[in-house]
């Protein structure tokens, strides 16, 4: 009789392993993924105290969309998006934010500072700062009247951040296009979605050093770029002067409309007024020179391919599950 009861008990057994077992693996793959609306229990207020905090740094200082914008990219690029580019250098390092590539053109510290500080009032030890980061980029397209989107979160904070990386993981602004579709495809992104991407120029500022190449000793056969329209050149001359020493000279990357995340930066393309060489390249191979084209024309399908481009890049190597922490202050690593 007893036999006959554990035969019987077995099959339910099993199913109750299986069963539980298909649940376990479902959880983890829950935890794995980056969701929207992650923080909807754990810290409901989240999203809402990032964008106050955003809303108040572009108020103060519209530039600050465009300088959020390129952190998240700038931080995705290397290592993944870990929120390294936040971490300050030490004594015995030099950190991502203090190398040529950033410094000191990376801007916006203070409002992911600030958001940090209000959301470990309210939810401490939650959010992480590689999600403030992705959420304040996407809120930053959406006051330059972008597009808004979606941004799954759940990424964690990474603990290391070398200048060094900067040389090798970010793209110069004397880059080819080949050069640019080789280092994105290192990233997972497609020549496409470079070309997308490479739109955020729309927005903010450049330091004339990253461009005065153009202007002055461009070639031994060509003092100046000539692929560069002259009467842009001209301007960019005024602006720049030759042999300035002022380190803090910088000019819009797209002078039609600075402040607003729109095709004008395609447009200026066409007109042969991009103002890196990374930016005009991307008329030198067809595929990317068609791309631009229509970007140009149809304003609505780049926001909405950059708002999709921008998800797939904030997934880049991204911490989760128990890699990294959650750090208490972005500056620095938890002790």
């Amino acid at each position: 009789m007893q036999n006959n009861l554990s035969e019987k008990m077995k099959p339910n057994k099993l199913k109750c392993i299986t069963t539980f077992f298909i649940l376990y693996l479902f959880n983890q793959n829950a935890h794995s993924e980056l969701q929207v609306g992650y923080y909807s229990y754990s810290c409901s207020m989240a999203e809402f105290i990032v964008k106050d905090e955003v809303r108040k740094g572009v108020t103060n200082n519209p530039g600050i969309a465009a300088g959020l914008v390129r952190m998240h990219f700038h931080d995705c690029f290397i290592r993944g998006c870990d929120a390294s580019v936040l971490l300050d250098s030490t004594p015995l390092n030099t950190a991502e934010k203090d190398s040529p590539a950033n410094k000191p053109s990376l801007r916006g510290y203070e409002v992911i500072d600030n958001a940090k500080a209000k959301l470990e009032a309210v939810c401490p030890g939650i959010v992480s700062c590689a999600d403030i980061v992705a959420f304040a980029a996407r809120d930053s397209v959406e006051f330059a009247r972008g597009l808004g989107y979606d941004v799954p979160a759940g990424r964690r904070d990474g603990r290391i951040s070398l200048a060094s990386d900067t040389r090798t993981e970010l793209p110069p602004p004397t880059f080819n296009v080949n050069q640019l579709t080789q280092l994105f495809a290192r990233k997972g992104l497609t020549q496409d979605e470079m070309v997308t991407l490479s739109g955020a120029h729309t927005i903010g500022r450049s330091h004339c050093s990253a461009f005065s190449s153009r202007l002055y000793n461009f070639s031994t056969t060509s003092s100046q770029d000539p692929s560069l329209d002259p009467s842009y050149a001209a301007l960019l001359k005024r602006q720049c002067p030759q042999g300035s020493t002022n380190q803090n000279l910088v000019v819009p990357m797209d002078p039609s409309s600075p402040g607003i995340a729109d095709v004008g930066y395609y447009v200026d393309i066409l007109a042969n007024r991009g103002l890196f060489t990374s930016d005009q390249t991307l008329l030198t191979n067809a595929e990317t020179a068609s791309q631009v084209k229509q970007n140009a024309r149809d304003p609505y399908l780049w926001a909405s391919q950059f708002a999709d481009a921008m998800v797939k890049m904030g997934q880049i190597i991204v911490l989760k599950g128990n890699a990294g922490e959650i750090r208490t202050n972005c500056r620095v690593v938890n002790s």
